[in-house]
C-alpha cells in the first residue's frame, strides 16, 4: 500500500502575480509545478505538500539542485516529530511550526515548538554542509526555520477558490501554513545571491532569530540553539533570510 500524501489546495505558487499550480496527484506532476514555476521566472517557491520518505526520493533532488538561486520553501509536515520529502531535501528550506501565545515581553509573544511539526533525521538524505547538529550525524535534519503553524490562534486566510461551496475567510494553522510565510519573508528580503542554496542563509545569522526553547514535537523537542523542531528560530525581521555578504536593501527596508 502507497503512503499516504499531504497534499494542498494550491501546492505550487508563484509570489507574483501569475500563480502556476499543479495537480494534487502523483509526486512527478507537484513537481513539474515547482520546474514550471521556475520556467515562469519565480525566484520563490512556497510548497505545503509532501510524502513519507523513500529510498527513490534522491532521484527527484534534481528539480531543487538544478536551481541555485531560487527559494524553494517546503512545509516540513504535520506528522509531529517524523521527516517528510521533498522538505528534507538538502537543497530545500524545510519550514517548520510554532505555537505563539501572547505575552508581556519586547515581541508581545512567547513561542513554542508546535507539536505536530515535522522533523527529524532523514533516512535517505545527506547532512548538508552547512548543518553542524548533533541531532542526526550524517543525515539531513529537518526542519531549518520555523513560523506559526498552530491554527489556535492560526492565520486569517481569505480563500477565493471553493472548497465544497465555501470561499472567503477562514483560519488555517499547521506547516502549510508556515512555509509561505517563510517563502513571502525570503521575498521581502530580496533576490538571493545567484549560485547559492537559500535554505542555508539562516545558518548564518542565528543571531537574527527567535530562538524557541520549549516544547515537543515526538520525541524531539526544543532546546537552546538549533534544534530539529524549530531549527534555527523564527526570523526576527527579514535580515536571516539574506545570502552572507550581499549588500543590497530591501525594497521593504528603504521605506522605513
Amino acid at each position: 500500500m502507497a503512503p499516504p500524501v499531504w497534499r494542498p489546495r494550491a501546492p505550487v505558487e508563484r509570489l507574483r502575480r501569475a500563480r502556476p499550480e499543479a495537480t494534487a496527484g502523483p509526486k512527478t506532476n507537484l513537481l513539474a509545478g515547482v520546474d514550471q514555476a521556475v520556467a515562469q521566472g519565480a525566484k520563490f517557491v512556497s510548497n505545503s505538500w509532501g510524502a513519507f520518505e523513500g529510498p527513490g526520493e534522491t532521484n527527484f533532488d534534481f528539480h531543487f539542485r538544478n536551481h541555485p538561486g531560487v527559494v524553494f520553501a517546503f512545509a516540513s509536515g504535520d506528522a509531529g516529530g517524523i521527516p517528510l520529502y521533498p522538505s528534507s531535501s538538502p537543497y530545500v528550506t524545510s519550514v517548520g511550526g510554532t505555537t505563539p501565545t501572547p505575552a508581556h515581553n519586547r515581541r508581545g509573544w512567547a513561542e513554542t515548538a508546535w507539536a505536530g511539526s515535522g522533523c527529524g533525521c532523514s533516512a535517505f538524505e545527506p547532512k548538508p554542509a552547512f548543518q553542524h547538529d548533533a541531532f542526526c550525524p550524517g543525515s539531513r535534519t529537518t526542519a531549518d526555520v520555523s513560523a506559526v503553524a498552530d491554527s489556535n490562534p492560526g492565520l486569517a486566510v481569505y480563500d477565493t477558490t471553493p472548497v465544497g461551496s465555501t470561499t472567503g475567510w477562514t483560519v488555517e494553522g499547521g506547516t502549510s501554513l508556515s512555509s509561505p510565510l517563510i517563502a513571502g519573508m525570503y521575498a521581502l528580503a530580496g533576490n538571493p545571491a545567484p549560485g547559492t542554496f537559500p535554505n542555508s542563509y539562516p545558518y548564518a545569522h542565528p543571531q537574527d532569530f527567535n530562538d524557541i526553547t520549549i516544547g515537543c514535537a515526538g520525541a524531539f523537542c526544543a532546546a537552546p540553539g538549533y534544534d530539529a523542531p524549530t531549527d534555527i528560530g523564527t526570523p526576527e525581521g527579514i535580515r536571516g533570510l539574506r545570502a552572507p555578504g550581499h549588500g543590497w536593501h530591501s525594497i521593504a527596508e528603504s521605506r522605513n
